[in-house]
């Protein structure tokens, strides 16, 4: 009976140890993910594929001057347009899929002989800043088609294959990452593509340029649409 005592002990204490520890350990907190930024091929432009154009309450294209407060850096022009083969472009009288596309024509101003000699007597301060074009916001619709006129970039900045495209969590960046650099005066098109239709002009997009951003206003889709249910209640 001793023996059954002394080993009955060390036994009770292991279930009351095995009990202290059967607590469920707290659930971990889930971390958001942060979509890494994409590189998306960018394909030619090709007008032959463009139909009519959406006509706005400032006509079938919108134009903004780029100005950095003290001169104007260059121009924008933008337009949308619908598929070929469309003669009027009405999105309340086309189809839900139609798929429009988003055109930015963007022209930098020519040098004066003040900005000509700024630039020569400037320091070199190491590596240049980036040129880019930019969406501020997530473009909704977006089909994934993108890209620019690859003989205006040969003109303006010397290489063809001059321009890389990044979807940055919805935002889209045209960067100038080869060639001599934009040359002034020089014109570059750039679009992509989407399911919806511009809401109207907006403060959408960004240009950097000489180490300077500027804002720009164009055509820009409206945001999506939360999925029905997937609010809190």
């Amino acid at each position: 009976m001793t023996r059954l005592k002394n080993f009955a002990a060390p036994l009770a204490c292991m279930v009351l140890a095995a009990c202290g520890s059967s607590e469920p350990e707290p659930a971990p907190t889930p971390t958001p993910t942060v979509a890494a930024p994409r590189t998306l091929i960018g394909a030619d432009l090709d007008l032959s594929t463009l139909g009519a154009r959406i006509v706005g309450p400032q006509g079938a294209e919108i134009e903004t001057a780029l100005s950095n407060g003290t001169r104007q850096v260059g121009t924008l022009v933008s337009y949308v347009a619908c598929p070929e083969g469309i003669e009027t472009c009405n999105p309340g009288e086309l189809p839900d899929d139609t798929v429009y596309t988003y055109v930015h024509k963007i022209t930098l101003a020519e040098i004066d002989d003040v900005g000509a000699d700024e630039a020569i007597d400037a320091p070199a301060t190491g590596e240049a800043p980036p040129t880019l074009f930019r969406t501020t916001r997530k473009v909704s619709g977006f089909t994934q088609s993108v890209g620019y006129s690859t003989a205006e970039a040969e003109a303006a900045l010397g290489d063809p294959d001059a321009i890389s495209i990044i979807n940055d969590n919805g935002n889209l960046i045209w960067r100038v990452a080869r060639g001599p650099g934009w040359q002034p005066g020089g014109t570059v098109t750039l679009w992509w593509r989407s399911t919806m239709a511009p809401q109207g002009p907006a403060e959408a997009y960004l240009l950097e340029v000489d180490g300077e951003q500027i804002a720009a206003t164009g055509p820009f889709p409206p945001e999506e649409k939360p999925v029905e249910g997937s609010a809190a209640r």
